[in-house]
């Protein structure tokens, strides 16, 4: 079966940085749409950034435009997100999330939750200020 596992999440003080890693099995990244989401409590979910694994077209929230920047590698069958500057804001729980459907493109809204099929445990992300 698919299985997204997130993992690189902890504690840090504002302005530092952390790598989330979203190790997938029973699924290849190439020609799919691959998402970071994040949620706080209290709060709506957010889309903070996508990937299109064929085109290579990526997408990011307002929020962390220049601070964040998502990547994959294909050999280890990996989705990243890099996180710097982080800021109290960030703080919430980070989820890996995986489309079904085989594209080279992102369709629709990829930091839409709806096109996504396949999701992670999630891991938690704290910054402290």
């Amino acid at each position: 079966q698919v299985q997204l596992v997130e993992s690189g999440g902890g504690s840090v003080q504002a302005g530092g940085s952390l790598r989330l890693s979203c190790a997938a099995s029973g699924y290849t990244l190439t020609r799919r749409c691959m998402g970071w989401f994040r949620q706080a409590p209290g709060d709506e979910r957010e889309g903070v950034a996508a990937i299109a694994t064929g085109s290579g077209s990526t997408y990011y929230a307002d929020s962390v435009k220049g601070r964040f920047t998502i990547s994959k590698d294909n050999a280890k069958n990996t989705l990243y997100l890099q996180m710097n500057s982080l800021k109290p804001e960030d703080t919430a729980m980070y989820y890996c999330a995986a489309s079904a459907a085989d594209s080279y493109y992102c369709p629709g809204r990829p930091l839409s939750g709806k096109i996504y099929h396949y999701w992670g445990q999630g891991t938690q992300v704290t910054v402290s200020s």
